[in-house]
Order: C-alpha cells, then sequence, then structure tokens
C-alpha cells in the first residue's frame, strides 16, 4: 500500500519520579502521546537499585497489559512512543534505551534529530564503540560512557555540548531523572507535578490524563535534575536564538495541549481565520480533513460566515498493515482511512482544508473521493506555506525531489491535486497565529536552517525508512 502522505510526527517522552503507581502513570502519560509515534513504545522504571524495562512494537495499548506492567515496579518511570525519523523501524531501536555501564544503569528516551550524530558515531567506532540500534539517540550514552567526567549529570551535559540538532530528552537512573533541551528549543518538553511528584511530557496533554498541573516549560539549554520530591535546574549549555519548530503548533501537537507556551487550539483557529482573509471563496460549505484541519476550519467557518460540516469522517482504528482486497479498488489506502458524507457533499461547493500537502498524493485522492460524492467545486486551502525543504531536526519530511511544492508552482500543485482552486496560508499569517513574539523554525517552509547541516547529510533523507 502506498504509505499514508503526510507528516509524520517524532516521538513522545514521559516521565514521572517518585509516585507510588510510577509505571501505571508512564503508561497513561505515554497513551495520551500516541500520536506522535505509533511504531514503538516503551517504559523503563526505578526500584532505587535497578532499572527495569518493557517495550515493543506497535500502539501503547497493544504493547502493554497486566502482566507487562506488573513486571515494572519502582517509584520512578520513564516512557517514549517513537517514529523513527532517525534509524529503521524495528525492534532494536525502541525506547527507552537501556544500559549497564561502568556509571550505572541508564536508560535514556528522545524526541529529536542529531545532525551530527553520523559523524559522532563513525568517530565512536573508530574508537571501538559497538552500537546495538540505528538510532541517533545511542550516541549520547555512548558519550557519556566515555567522558572522564566525575559524575553522570556532569558526563550528561559533557555529551550535550558535543552533539548538535534538536532533542528533548531524559535519562533515568536508579535514584533521579534527567531532562533536557536543546539550546533551539525545537521540540517541546513541559513539567509537571502530581500529588507532589514531578513529571516531564513531551505536551501537556499528557498532564490532562493523569490530572498534573502544567508548571512551566523546559527552557531551551535548560537541563534539570528531579530526584524524589525535588527539583534542581542549571542552564549549562550555550545560548542560541530560539528556533521552535512552528510545526508543532500547525500538525503535531494535540490541540488541547499547551505548547511553546501557547494553546494549539488557539492558533490552528487564528491560522483558518487569516486563511478566510487570504484566501476568500465564493461556497457553501467547509470541510476539514480530520483531525488536525478540524480547529482550523472552526477559525475559517466563523471568518468567512461559511458553514462548517463534517463531510469526511476518520476512521481511527486504522493500525500499521491490514488485508487488501486482491482486486483492486481505486484510492483504497486513502478510503481505508476517511469516506465521505455523500449528502453534506453531494451538489455543494466545498471548501476544503488541510494542515499541509507534501508529495501532492493523498490531497489528489482526497480531492477524487469529494468529487466522487457530488462535489461541484473543490477549493482546497491549507493551513501552512507549501513545503520545499527537507527537515533535518526530527520530522520525518522526504526529500527534496518528493516535495511537491519544490518542483511545481501553486498553480501546477492545483492542476495535480484536480482542485478548482487551491490557497496556502503566508508565512507572515502564521507567525502571527503562533505569537511572532517567539523565534520559530520554518526551514521547511524556507530552506534556511538555523543548524547548518553536512552537505552529505542534505544529498540523502536522514528518514529513509522501510515502507509497509
Amino acid at each position: 500500500m502506498e504509505p499514508w502522505d503526510k507528516l509524520e510526527e517524532e516521538c513522545g517522552v514521559f516521565g514521572i519520579v517518585s509516585h507510588p503507581e510510577a509505571a501505571r502513570i508512564a503508561y497513561l502519560g505515554i497513551y495520551a502521546l500516541q500520536h506522535r509515534g505509533q511504531e514503538s513504545a516503551g517504559i523503563a522504571t526505578s526500584d532505587r537499585h535497578k532499572l527495569h524495562m518493557e517495550k515493543g512494537m506497535g500502539y501503547v495499548a497493544d504493547v502493554f497489559d497486566e502482566n507487562r506492567l506488573g513486571r515494572l515496579p519502582g517509584d520512578s518511570a520513564l516512557g517514549h512512543v517513537r517514529y523513527s525519523t532517525a534509524g529503521e523501524s524495528a525492534a532494536w531501536n525502541a525506547q527507552p534505551i537501556l544500559i549497564d555501564c561502568w556509571r550505572g544503569p541508564i536508560a535514556l528516551a528522545h524526541n529529536g534529530n542529531l545532525t551530527n550524530a553520523p559523524q559522532l558515531r563513525r568517530e565512536l567506532e573508530r574508537d571501538g564503540a559497538i552500537f546495538h540500534s540505528t538510532s541517533d539517540s545511542e550516541v549520547i550514552l555512548h558519550l557519556m560512557s566515555r567522558s572522564r567526567r566525575r559524575t553522570l549529570p556532569e558526563a550528561f551535559v559533557e555529551a550535550l555540548r558535543m552533539v548538535q540538532g534538536a532533542y528533548s530528552l531524559a535519562l533515568l537512573t536508579p535514584e533521579y531523572l534527567l531532562a533536557a533541551r536543546d539550546p533551539h528549543g525545537f521540540r517541546p518538553l513541559c513539567l509537571g507535578r502530581v500529588n507532589g511528584s514531578y513529571a516531564i511530557a513531551s505536551e501537556t496533554c499528557a498532564f490532562d490524563l493523569i490530572d498534573a498541573e502544567y508548571v512551566r516549560d523546559v527552557e531551551p539549554g535548560e537541563v534539570v535534575r528531579i530526584e524524589e520530591k525535588s527539583l534542581e535546574s542549571e542552564m549549562p549549555l550555550p545560548k542560541e536564538k530560539p528556533a521552535f519548530c512552528v510545526f508543532e503548533h500547525i500538525y503535531f501537537s494535540r490541540p488541547d495541549s499547551i505548547v511553546f507556551g501557547r494553546t494549539v487550539n488557539s492558533s490552528r483557529r487564528e491560522m483558518g481565520r487569516y486563511l478566510a482573509v487570504e484566501h476568500p471563496v465564493d461556497a457553501d460549505v467547509v470541510v476539514p480533513v480530520p483531525d488536525s484541519g478540524v480547529s482550523a476550519s472552526i477559525g475559517f467557518s466563523r471568518e468567512s460566515g461559511i458553514p462548517l460540516e463534517f463531510g469526511l469522517i476518520r476512521n481511527h482504528y486504522v493500525g500499521r498493515t491490514f488485508i487488501e482486497p486482491r482486486q483492486s479498488i481505486r484510492n483504497f489506502g486513502v478510503k481505508v482511512k476517511l469516506n465521505p458524507v455523500r449528502e453534506i457533499l453531494r451538489g455543494k461547493r466545498v471548501i476544503l482544508l488541510d494542515d499541509s500537502i507534501v508529495r501532492g498524493t493523498t490531497s489528489r485522492k482526497i480531492v477524487q473521493i469529494v468529487r466522487a460524492a457530488g462535489a461541484r467545486e473543490i477549493h482546497m486551502r491549507i493551513t501552512s506555506p507549501p513545503v520545499i525543504a527537507p527537515c533535518y531536526y526530527g520530522i520525518d519530511i522526504p526529500t527534496r525531489h518528493e516535495l511537491i511544492a519544490s518542483m511545481k508552482s501553486v498553480e501546477e500543485i492545483c492542476g495535480f491535486i484536480g482542485a478548482d482552486s487551491l490557497g496556502y496560508l503566508s508565512l507572515e499569517s502564521v507567525f502571527r497565529a503562533v505569537d511572532d513574539r517567539k523565534q520559530y523554525c520554518s526551514a521547511c517552509f524556507t530552506d534556511r536552517y538555523p543548524i547548518e547541516v553536512a552537505p552529505e547529510e542534505k544529498q540523502k533523507s536522514l528518514f529513509e525508512r522501510e515502507e509497509d
């Protein structure tokens, strides 16, 4: 089956310290973060003497049951859900990564992508290091193990000073948890409290599920140490210009999360509102492409006065694989995920609202499905600018030649997908929608990168992976 033509999420990290039901709380935390990665899930726990690990391929609810959670004793836990942006989709790349070195047992969970990981890995392997995965995250553990620093936190900081790129990550030891965010702050990471226990999470929606209070974000360049009920913070990394990933607000994060200090739902509604101003059109109905298009469609509908209807219904229970019919069915891969409501679409001038167009193949099939359901006109509106460049900071954006906007004009893309008109939101309006007082990374729209990437890495995708 042709892969779903969307930008893919990165990973989700969740940690809890000094809680009597740490494993179960971590399970709920990564369950809430399932949208950030569906390939694998794992939890490590500490009983103050050693670390315990359970992980596997698949959704959180498929990997964990009562028996597996029962094998995770201790009052501290670190959980992870993964989508492979660096390293293939395989069991040995599932996280947390657990090692036992001369510094003791360490479990690591990472969200992001290290741009200099290939170079560091080659150097480490020449010095005799043996890697057990193809994940870039393992580089950090090797750097820590080889550090001459006296304490593990000092070795952790030294390793972070050697890597480049995006990381929001956490380390669990038998005694404490360390969490850090890269100096540019590409990926989100936040702090919460529940019944006096500290927690960390990639998004605040994980706190809502466990009745935790959102305290604040882990700041770019900050390292925090959480031990029992105490938290210590330091800023040991070089200060850099912020480069928050704007796609967290456009697509990746859940609308009920607070990300980079702003609610995602508010940002998306503003994007829809600005889109209605920039690209107005006479139409009968606004139809979101679920799920990320819903909040923006509300903003578009309110600004334009055109009613919002759910003319496409998403099947949320599609797994990674399913049995296809032997006889070809047109647009089967999209149909199994999206189904039209014909009574809403038939004879109507439809505004289809989505967050992005990547290769263009899925947008084309959605337009075909809506047209076949009887729509008279189809006007595609996108809540982001054209994606023209790959991402090297933890998002699965294809190589440049696969990005339709890097090869075709807006008019040509409109013709390719078969819409009657096509409008993208301007980058200026995106920044206004997410609060332009902050600094965001928009390299996928501008081809201007906050951290330079080695030329040899630009020639290939950092995110090559096997397709189903």
